[in-house]
């Protein structure tokens, strides 16, 4: 063989070579990230060629599964009062990635998932037949929330204190997830939802953190009382008024310039919403105890799983005196989600300790037996002491009965409160966000719930959480506690 062949030979032996190593290498290292990009249709093929398991709201489906026609995804999935509960479910689309519940349990919902593979499944091949997702989610609840906030723009969010259970997750202005599941339509009505300066698709409960406001002086007074700084909620407090912001000349005003602020008690203070009371207390606690404390109710979190990952509440770090005041009235860079504040009132409700939130109490597969209990697995931690809680209970049955939160009274519930008001845009030149957490108790039955109304059609002098967002905590609670 002369020089020139062998030459020849070998590099298309080579060549050969370089081609075995590279299908070696897409079969075997790239074949599931070609499985799983978006562009590649097989996968919505297989995903969507029979119905979808569901989710379950009180023992019926709140989703479902429709034939198609002319298409090669036979099925696509759909909604029962989509709007109502799309802070929930989600989506699932043949074109865009799940979201919510929908993304959380894809695999069990399309039967993938390797709990429900049977050992006949994996002899065939067959498909195992799809789970379904059992939430935890109160219809009457989640109804009245939904109705109550209306057309404004906000957030609800209720717990079940004793068992973390989490009644109602409502966000609005909503969706139908409907409209973003049949590939054929879905891109008209993905432009259409993500060009809405209202961002319709963002969960407000769980994923939007905006200033708690006066909410957030209940995370101070738990600080003040557990660290002793004061032993009661009536005991009087050191706390000028007017109040100048350490090392300025800024002057912290109260809402209420006629109320009795002056070294008033933690009660009269949460009743009439004192800044200046909420303002020193946090200066003299220092930051390190009040971002402590804040973070014992779940503050700066970045795993707050329900299971739906939640945004993180923040409470800063590394301010100055006069920041670290105004993060005891929720302003400065203190941010929370409804979420967040409903765990503040749940764990006060329940006698100090949090039981940890989760929206979802089963997985089964699709003859209904359980993969997972995860009403059994929520753990109990401990926030504040029996007693704390039992002051903060009392104070906040005073701001309901005769403070700055009236308008969530029930006859015949024990309902405790804390409005919240909080500036919103450079020098406050925009609407204020009203918030209202609270807690109602009945016949043994508790509940503890957060609101924000982000944007309303109430004129500006209007806004407050006692106006705007008690009476949505109110119509929560009794919806919760009618049963």
């Amino acid at each position: 063989m002369n020089k020139t062949i062998r030459r020849a030979s070998v590099f298309a032996l080579l060549l050969v070579f370089a081609l075995l190593i590279r299908a070696t290498w897409v079969q075997f290292y790239e074949g599931q990230a070609l499985a799983d990009d978006n562009d590649n249709r097989r996968g919505a093929i297989k995903t969507y060629a029979e119905p979808l398991g569901n989710i379950i709201v009180a023992g019926k489906a709140v989703t479902g599964s429709a034939a198609t026609a002319g298409s090669d995804l036979e099925y696509r999935r759909t909604y029962t009062d989509g709007e109502l509960y799309a802070a929930v479910t989600g989506y699932a689309s043949q074109s865009y990635a799940p979201t919510q519940l929908e993304g959380i349990y894809a695999d069990l919902l399309n039967g993938t998932d390797s709990r429900l593979t049977t050992a006949m499944d994996t002899v065939t091949g067959r498909r195992a037949d799809p789970g379904n997702v059992i939430t935890t989610i109160d219809p009457d609840v989640q109804k009245a929330a939904y109705d109550a906030l209306g057309d404004t723009k906000g957030a609800a969010v209720a717990i079940d204190p004793s068992t973390g259970r989490i009644l109602a997750v409502v966000s609005t202005p909503s969706y139908d997830p409907s409209s973003l599941t049949d590939a054929d339509s879905a891109g008209t009505a993905w432009k259409k939802l993500t060009a809405d300066e209202d961002k319709p698709l963002t969960n407000r409960a769980l994923r939007q953190p905006l200033p708690p406001g006066s909410t957030f002086k209940l995370v101070v007074a738990a600080a003040a009382l557990e660290d002793g700084l004061y032993a009661s909620v009536d005991e009087k407090t050191d706390s000028p008024d007017p109040y100048t912001l350490p090392g300025t000349t800024t002057v912290l005003k109260n809402e209420n310039t006629s109320a009795p602020c002056e070294d008033a008690s933690i009660r009269v203070a949460l009743q009439y919403s004192c800044n200046n009371v909420f303002a020193h207390l946090a200066v003299q606690l220092g930051q390190d105890t009040v971002k402590a404390m804040a973070e014992k109710f779940g503050f700066n979190d970045e795993t707050q799983d329900v299971p739906v990952r939640a945004y993180p509440s923040v409470y800063p770090s590394g301010m100055d005196e006069s920041s670290t005041a105004l993060t005891g009235i929720g302003q400065y860079d203190v941010t929370a989600t409804p979420l967040q504040m409903a765990m503040v009132s749940a764990a006060i409700s329940n006698g100090g300790e949090l039981v940890s939130p989760h929206m979802v109490a089963q997985i089964t597969d699709g003859g209904g037996d359980v993969l997972e209990n995860y009403d059994d697995e929520a753990s109990t931690t401990r926030i504040v002491s029996s007693g704390t809680a039992e002051q903060l209970r009392s104070a906040m049955q005073t701001v309901v009965e005769k403070g700055t939160g009236t308008n969530a009274l029930i006859d015949g519930v024990t309902v405790g409160g804390k409005t919240g008001t909080a500036q919103h845009g450079e020098n406050n030149s925009k609407t204020p966000y009203a918030w209202f957490t609270s807690y109602g108790e009945a016949d043994g039955e508790q509940v503890a719930v957060a609101v924000v109304v982000e944007q309303s059609d109430a004129a500006r002098s209007e806004v407050s959480g006692n106006g705007l967002a008690a009476p949505v905590a109110k119509a929560m609670m009794q919806a919760a506690l009618s049963g």
